[in-house]
């Protein structure tokens, strides 16, 4: 007898990529649902990246004021970028800290992996929590943030509420942390 996995699975025949560049891939894949039917759906492949919550001991997050064009929006983000081809995606959260804020992370663990479009984009995030920051040197690269400032966790909620934070990472990562921070606490 069949596993409702099973009776709900659908069955890939195959891919073919319609555009492919360094930063997105865009196929066409052959797909057969449960009843038996098929036809082409789309589906965007992008690089895996990885985000950092940075806390300090005084309960604040290191966070970037950033415009983002395609919404022309402004919003406070996590430090975070796309893994580089090998490259272990802590590490690359680690070295997007410090490219983007000029501050080296004492101290970095996982916190949570997810796909922040399941249905037709293939985008893994990968969120980490770094316990305390140095300043090392000015923020490197092109420019990142309008603004780089450490905020206060119990002013979170309000920023949210107020639109101020809106991006899929953010949230995830500021969420995840502080349910993590407060599981430690007791």
């Amino acid at each position: 007898m069949a596993t409702n996995e099973e009776r709900s699975r659908w069955v890939v025949h195959g891919e073919r990529l319609i555009y492919d560049n360094r930063w997105i891939r865009l196929g066409l894949v052959d797909v057969e649902i449960p009843d038996g039917e098929r036809f082409e759906h789309h589906a965007v492949h992008l690089d895996r990246a990885a985000i950092a919550v940075v806390v300090d001991n005084q309960q604040r997050v290191l966070m970037m004021w950033r415009h983002r064009f395609l919404f022309d929006r402004w919003g406070w983000e996590l430090p975070g970028g796309l893994v580089d081809a090998g490259e272990d995606p802590m590490a690359t959260a680690a070295r997007e800290v410090e490219e983007e804020t000029g501050y080296r992370v004492k101290e970095i663990e996982h916190l949570v992996t997810y796909q922040p479009m399941a249905g037709m984009v293939d985008s893994e995030h990968n969120l980490y929590l770094a316990r305390g920051a140095e300043l090392v040197k000015e923020p490197s690269g092109e420019i990142e943030a309008d603004l780089i400032e450490w905020v206060p966790m119990k002013d979170i909620p309000d920023m949210i509420a107020r639109g101020d934070i809106w991006t899929s990472g953010t949230l995830v990562g500021l969420y995840a942390a502080r349910d993590r921070l407060n599981a430690e606490r007791g």
